[in-house]
């Protein structure tokens, strides 16, 4: 295959990256007791260390904030050393890692939040959306509107957990503002119906997003901060009456926090790119850091986007499952593995460490 721009060193803000291949954020429920990283967590990010950059799981700020069974968090001392794990094995291979920063909202279900309570929400309206608990797929609790005396507290949690990633070896977080999450649920108005500062407007409904990007960047630094978006997509339920405005206004307020990188989710989340029409061409004229795309890209896709100045880095999800040598496929040609979705969430090491590389496979 010809040399590409998708396999070049790139400058993210502090760090020189080995390519321009990112592993998106993968949820693989494989946590263990205290929502700490598994025992082969470890060993599954270390295979994946020739991408440019890997962005962890998305990762709960709080207990509050979990949303699925057996998702890991940062916010105790033991998730803390579990993570180092991970990060010193990935360093070892000379590997770049962020780790996605959650709270899932109103995605979630009574099981998993403390003392059996209703998930938050911006406001008390139920998402059309199922979570992952007990071993199956169930539809979402009921949620409560979080009160304006309560979202400091939410603030601040996301400022804890930054610093607690950089205390566990991290390079970096990014701030999960996508997908039907909390973040993604202020800002956009089929799930935010509030009438106070958080509601209404697109300045207020995209206030909480700022504001903890905000409190994450003055924690870490905006060097070490990236932020995930999805203008589109109906993931979790989530939608909004004019996207194209709202995410105008949010790129343009974030790039003042200068955030090294900016991930769009292009389309709906692991599914049609066109599913809306969007101008991410904006966006990426709006923000003057490093520009992110997500969803659908192959090689060809990927190389297109770098050549013609449409993306700095190009993440790959799912194809990042089964190919933990991603970028030798992409840059040989070779053909991709495919990834066995029995074992997607939850289980041991099958479907989740036992990929093998292509120099394994011969």
């Amino acid at each position: 295959m010809t040399q590409s721009l998708l396999f070049e060193p790139y400058q993210l803000g502090d760090y020189t990256i080995a390519n321009r291949v990112v592993m998106a954020p993968l949820t693989r429920n494989r946590a263990v007791d205290g929502l700490v990283p598994g025992p082969n967590a470890a060993q599954y990010y270390a295979q994946r260390a020739t991408a440019g950059l890997i962005v962890a799981e998305a990762t709960q700020v709080s207990a509050q904030a979990q949303g699925y069974q057996d998702t890991p968090g940062i916010y105790t001392d033991a998730q803390v050393a579990g993570w180092r794990k991970v990060t010193d094995a990935v360093h070892a291979e000379g590997g770049k890692i962020f780790v996605q920063l959650w709270h899932t909202g109103r995605i979630s279900h009574v099981s998993v939040q403390p003392g059996g309570a209703a998930p938050v929400a911006p406001s008390a309206v139920p998402a059309q959306a199922k979570t992952f608990v007990s071993g199956s797929f169930q539809d979402v609790s009921a949620p409560r509107a979080l009160t304006l005396e309560e979202i400091p507290g939410v603030i601040e949690s996301f400022r804890v957990a930054a610093a607690n990633a950089i205390r566990a070896g991290f390079d970096g977080v990014e701030v999960h503002g996508a997908n039907g999450y909390l973040l993604d649920q202020f800002s956009k108005d089929g799930a935010n119906h509030r009438d106070d500062t958080y509601g209404g407007t697109i300045p207020n409904r995209a206030r909480l997003l700022l504001e903890v990007t905000q409190a994450v960047v003055n924690e870490i630094g905006a060097n070490r901060t990236g932020v995930r978006i999805s203008p589109v997509t109906p993931a979790n339920g989530i939608s909004d009456s004019d996207p194209q405005a709202l995410f105008n206004y949010i790129v343009a307020e974030l790039d003042k926090l200068s955030p090294v990188y900016l991930h769009v989710i292009e389309g709906a989340t692991g599914g049609p790119r066109n599913i809306a029409a969007f101008d991410y061409a904006a966006l990426r004229k709006l923000f003057n850091g490093t520009y992110m795309a997500n969803n659908g890209y192959d090689r060809d896709m990927a190389a297109t986007a770098l050549e013609t100045g449409a993306a700095d880095l190009v993440s790959f999800g799912h194809d990042y499952v089964a190919n933990p040598d991603l970028v030798e496929r992409l840059k040989s040609g070779a053909p991709l593995a495919e990834l066995d979705r029995g074992t997607l969430y939850g289980g041991d090491a099958r479907g989740y460490t036992d990929y093998p590389t292509l120099q394994q496979s011969a």
